[in-house]
């Protein structure tokens, strides 16, 4: 049973990971030409078509892509709750134990892409490999922010350290790090 719950969360994970990416990839507004981006986008239409048709975007928000990851999100939550043999009868604990999941996921996203981003300005700056551009465009925003306020020192620049201390502090936090 434990082989059937490990692959049955890991297919869910990767599933929720696709449509998580392709969220934080319209907030960033990255460039959906890429390879990665593009198998992203075709991994989740099959959700994402069909909402689009019975929720319009909100602004700039796409809520089609919201409702999706958060749907998503939880038939992960029930399914690694079932497969526990546990069940939760309070919609609000488990509203909220798929929040802290989702919001793990993204900080976890956010820490591999940085360090991504980290090693690759030291292999290959300004390179042209699938996906390298849209780790760049999605920790650029993060990144940003922070060297405003701690601007690189001669030409070090610590902003990628200091976020990954911020995201390993939010991580413990949410009782995950």
């Amino acid at each position: 049973m434990d082989v059937i719950g490990y692959v049955v969360d890991t297919l869910l994970w990767l599933l929720t990971l696709a449509f998580l990416l392709r969220l934080l990839f319209q907030w960033v507004r990255a460039d959906f030409r890429d390879p990665l981006a593009d198998s992203i986008v075709r991994v989740t239409n099959w959700l994402i078509k069909p909402l689009r048709r019975v929720l319009p975007p909100i602004g700039k928000v796409d809520t089609a892509t919201v409702v999706a990851v958060l749907a998503v999100a939880a038939v992960r939550t029930g399914a690694r709750l079932a497969l526990q043999g546990l069940w939760v009868a309070d919609p609000v604990l488990f509203l909220r134990i798929t929040a802290i999941a989702l919001a793990d996921m993204v900080l976890r996203v956010y820490l591999f892409a940085l360090l991504v981003y980290w090693l690759t300005s030291f292999l290959a700056p300004g390179g042209h490999a699938p996906g390298i551009r849209l780790i760049d465009q999605l920790c650029e925003p993060v990144l940003r922010r922070i060297r405003r306020w701690i601007p690189p020192i001669g030409q070090v620049d610590f902003s990628v350290l200091w976020a990954s201390i911020a995201i390993g502090a939010l991580l413990i936090l949410l009782g995950r790090g």
